[in-house]
C-alpha cells in the first residue's frame, strides 16, 4: 500500500508537470519519475492510464449554449465571432498540448513492463483511445494540426514544425482507434471504457469525419468520405451485432426517454455502453439541478420545440399556424421525449402538490430544460444520478445515418436502428419510401447540399436531434453537415398573441399577466387573482432595449419572447474554423492561418 501510494505522488507529478500550451512538449516528466522504476507492472500500467480518464460529466447537459438548441445570453465563442466581436487576434484558446505529452510518455514507456502483450496492448490501446479524442478535439476546431506521436526534448525540431494535413493526422487517429478497438479489453472497472466504448468512439469519429468530408468541399476530401462512412457502418454493427446492449424499454414511452438522465445507477442499463457514475458517499457528486434549471445561461429554443413529432408521427410544422400556438396548446399530442426533455404544462416541482408556472425572464425564453433534471429534495439522491457517456441508441442512428449517406441503407436496416429508438417513444416507424417521397420542407430549406435520400436522411437528422438534445451533440452535427447557417438565426422563446392573461399550466385557468412595459406592477395586495385565489403573475412587456421584465420580437401583434439582438453572420467556410492563437504563430512562424483566418 505504501508503495502503491508512493507511485501515485510521482504519477501525480508527472501529469502537473506536463500542464498545459505548446510549450509543454518540450518538457521532461521523466526527470520525475524514471520509467525504469515506475513502468513495471500491470498495477503501474492501470495507474498511470486511470490518471488520464476523461469523460462528460452531468454539466454536458448544460453544454448546449453554442448551439441553435437554446438560447443564451453568455459570451459563447460562436455568437462572439458571427457578432463581429472576436477575431483571430483575440481568439486565444484551445493550443494546449500537455494532455498529448501524458498520453505519448506513456505510449513510450508501456513495453517496459513485465507483463504478457495482450495486457500490455489493451493498457497501449486505452492510451491511444486518449490520444484519439485529444485529436478529434484539435481537428474539429483547427482542421490542419501538427501530429506528434512522441514527446519532445528541448531544442527538437519538431517544436517548431508547420501544420500536418488534416488527412494524415485524421488517418493516424483512425490507426489509433482501429488499434485500441481490436486490443482494449471487454472487461474493464466500472465508469472506464472498455471494448464496446472505444467502439462507439471509433464510429462516431469515422461518422463525423466522412460526413465533414462530404459536405465540406473547402477541404477537396469528398473523395474520402466513403471509406470512413463504411468504418461507421461496419463498427456500428459489430456493436449491434454483439447483442450486449439494447434499448431501454419497459413499454412505457411517457418514461423511458426521460429515466435514462436522473438514474441512479446506469450500470445495469442496457443500453448505456458507458456511464459517469456519481455517487455522494463515495465523494464523488455534482448538484446539477441549480446549472439546469433557471438560474443558468441556457434556456431552449421554439427552433427545437417544433422539431419534435406529433405522437402519430405526423408533423408538427404541417399544422396550420404552428408558428402561433402558445405553450400549453404546443405540447399537446407530442413525441413524449418533448415532455421528457423540457418542462411540461402540468409538470410538479418536489416537493410541490401543485403545478409549476413557467418562470420568465428577459434572459431565458419561456421554455425550461427537464433532462438530467431530478426531481427530488433529497441531495444524495440529486447528487447521485449517473451520467450517460455512451448510449446505444448513437449506436443505431450512427448506423442508419452512415448508411443512408452512402446510399444503400435498406427498410430493413432502418427497422433494427431507428425504429427500435422510435418505438421506445411510441411513435409510428420511419417508412423510407414515404419519407423520400416526401421530404419535410422546412428541413429541406435547413440543410441544404443534399442529393439522394433527401427524405429519409432529414429524419435521421431530426431523430439525432431530438434523441441527443442537451447532450452536447448538436453544434458538432451543424458543423460536420455544413449547416452553420443555423446559428445565425438567433433562438427565439414562447409565442404569445399580445398582452393579457395565459394559463401556462395547462388547467385553462391563467397564471400570468402580460402588461405593457410603460406601466407598473401593481402592489402585492392589489394583484389580480385568478379563479383558484392565486394572485397572477405580472411581467412587464417590451421589446429589447426597453426597460421590461420580458422581450418580445414585436409589439405589433403576436411575437415571441426574445433575448437579444446581435446581428449575426456566419461567414463560409471560415467560421466552421479558429485560428491559431496569435501567440502561438509568434512562437512558431511555420504555423500558418488558413480559412481566411
Amino acid at each position: 500500500m505504501k508503495n502503491t501510494s508512493k507511485i501515485y505522488i510521482l504519477l501525480i507529478a508527472v501529469l502537473v508537470l506536463a500542464a498545459c500550451k505548446k510549450s509543454d512538449l518540450d518538457r521532461l516528466p521523466q526527470t520525475s519519475i524514471s520509467p525504469d522504476l515506475f513502468f513495471n507492472t500491470e498495477s503501474d500500467l492501470s495507474l498511470y492510464v486511470n490518471g488520464l480518464l476523461s469523460q462528460p460529466d452531468k454539466y454536458s447537459y448544460a453544454n448546449d449554449q453554442n448551439s441553435d438548441n437554446t438560447a443564451t445570453t453568455a459570451a459563447v465563442e460562436v455568437k462572439n465571432i458571427m457578432g463581429g466581436k472576436t477575431n483571430a487576434q483575440n481568439i486565444n484558446v484551445g493550443w494546449d498540448w500537455g494532455r498529448l505529452r501524458d498520453v505519448n510518455y506513456f505510449l513510450e514507456n508501456y513495453n517496459r513492463a513485465k507483463i504478457s502483450d495482450d495486457i500490455k496492448n489493451h493498457y497501449a490501446g486505452l492510451a491511444r483511445y486518449y490520444r484519439a479524442m485529444f485529436y478529434m478535439d484539435k481537428v474539429k476546431r483547427f482542421s490542419d494540426v501538427p501530429w506528434y506521436s512522441r514527446t519532445l526534448n528541448p531544442g527538437d525540431p519538431g517544436l517548431t514544425k508547420a501544420r500536418d494535413p488534416r488527412a494524415l493526422v485524421v488517418d493516424s487517429v483512425m490507426a489509433d482507434l482501429a488499434f485500441a478497438y481490436k486490443y482494449v479489453k471487454e472487461s474493464v472497472p466500472s465508469g472506464t471504457p472498455g471494448k464496446w466504448a472505444v467502439a462507439t468512439f471509433y464510429a462516431r469519429t469515422a461518422l463525423y469525419e466522412g460526413t465533414y468530408r462530404k459536405y465540406h468541399s473547402e477541404l477537396n476530401l469528398a473523395g474520402s468520405a466513403g471509406r470512413f462512412l463504411q468504418v461507421a457502418a461496419d463498427v456500428s454493427n459489430d456493436i449491434m451485432s454483439s447483442k450486449k446492449f439494447s434499448i431501454y424499454n419497459t413499454g412505457k414511452p411517457d418514461q423511458d426517454y426521460g429515466t435514462l438522465f436522473n438514474s441512479q445507477d446506469l450500470t445495469i442499463n442496457p443500453e448505456v455502453i458507458l456511464a459517469n457514475v456519481f455517487d455522494m458517499s463515495k465523494k464523488k457528486s455534482q448538484d446539477v439541478n441549480r446549472t439546469l434549471f433557471g438560474d443558468y445561461e441556457q434556456a431552449p429554443a421554439k427552433d427545437l420545440v417544433q422539431t419534435y413529432l406529433m405522437k402519430d408521427g405526423s408533423r408538427f410544422t404541417d399544422q396550420p399556424n404552428y408558428d402561433k400556438m402558445g405553450y400549453v396548446q404546443e405540447f399537446k399530442n407530442r413525441d413524449p421525449r418533448l415532455a421528457q426533455t423540457m418542462v411540461y404544462p402540468g409538470w410538479i416541482m418536489a416537493p410541490n402538490t401543485t403545478p409549476y408556472v413557467q418562470i420568465i425572464g428577459k434572459n431565458f425564453t419561456g421554455y425550461h430544460q427537464l433532462k438530467g433534471y431530478v426531481n427530488s429534495t433529497d441531495q444524495a439522491t440529486i447528487n447521485g444520478s449517473d451520467f450517460p457517456v455512451y448510449r446505444y441508441a448513437e449506436v443505431l442512428l450512427t448506423y442508419a445515418e452512415a448508411l443512408a449517406e452512402m446510399g444503400s441503407l435498406t427498410q430493413q436496416q432502418l427497422d433494427v436502428s431507428v425504429n427500435l429508438i422510435r418505438r421506445r417513444a411510441g411513435l409510428p416507424d420511419l417508412n423510407m419510401g414515404q419519407a423520400n417521397a416526401s421530404p419535410d420542407a422546412l428541413l429541406q430549406r435547413q440543410y441544404t447540399g443534399l442529393t439522394s435520400n433527401v427524405g429519409v436522411i432529414l429524419e435521421i437528422r431530426r431523430e439525432r436531434r431530438i434523441e441527443f438534445a442537451f447532450e452536447n451533440t448538436r453544434f458538432d452535427d451543424l458543423m460536420r453537415w455544413k449547416a452553420g447557417s443555423l446559428l445565425a438565426k438567433s433562438p427565439e422563446g414562447m409565442y404569445f398573441p399580445g398582452l393579457g392573461k395565459y394559463d401556462l399550466t395547462g388547467d385553462g385557468i391563467e397564471d400570468i399577466i402580460l402588461i405593457d412595459a410603460a406601466s407598473s406592477i401593481p402592489a402585492e395586495d392589489s394583484k389580480e387573482k385568478n379563479s383558484l385565489g392565486v394572485k397572477l403573475i405580472y411581467y412587464r412587456t417590451g421589446t429589447i432595449g426597453s426597460d421590461a421584465t420580458i422581450y418580445l420580437k414585436s409589439l405589433n401583434g403576436g411575437s415571441n419572447i426574445v433575448t437579444e439582438s446581435v446581428i449575426r453572420n456566419f461567414v463560409e467556410p471560415q467560421y466552421y474554423y479558429r485560428p491559431i492563437p496569435q501567440s502561438e504563430v509568434v512562437l512558431n512562424p511555420n504555423l500558418k492561418q488558413i480559412f481566411g483566418w
